[in-house]
């Protein structure tokens, strides 16, 4: 009884070994604060200034889809699909750029690069 109970634990040990890796936060979900002195428009949503998180929603290997929540990382404000986007050159800090809005219509977000990656996530525009 004793061996099962030895070999139960070192199975467990292992398992949470193996399991630890993807409990890291802001590693695979690109977590990302921001702040927005200004209204920015997301697709169809439209973000009053104030702070907001960013992350990648999901699968690992898709970074297409992307969460946007307060402030405190606590209520979801909007899930928008984007397309995958490459820069030539990362940079230390996560890049964001707005499409070129008329005069009187808040800025839309045109796409969100992740601190030291080349990767990053394209938004479509919407009017």
């Amino acid at each position: 009884m004793k061996g099962v109970f030895i070999l139960t634990s070192l199975m467990l040990s292992a398992g949470a070994l193996i399991l630890a890796p993807s409990a890291r936060a802001g590693e695979f979900d690109k977590a990302t604060r921001v702040e927005f002195n200004e209204p920015v428009r997301v697709e169809n949503t439209v973000l009053l200034p104030g702070q907001y998180v960013f992350k990648v929603a999901g699968s690992q290997v898709s970074t297409d889809i992307v969460q946007i929540f307060s402030s405190d990382d606590t209520r979801l404000v909007t899930t928008v699909l984007g397309e995958h986007a490459e820069r030539a050159n990362p940079t230390s800090k996560s890049q964001f750029s707005f499409y070129e809005s008329p005069q009187g219509q808040e800025p839309a977000l045109r796409s969100w690069y992740f601190a030291g990656d080349l990767d990053g996530v394209s938004f479509p525009e919407t009017r």
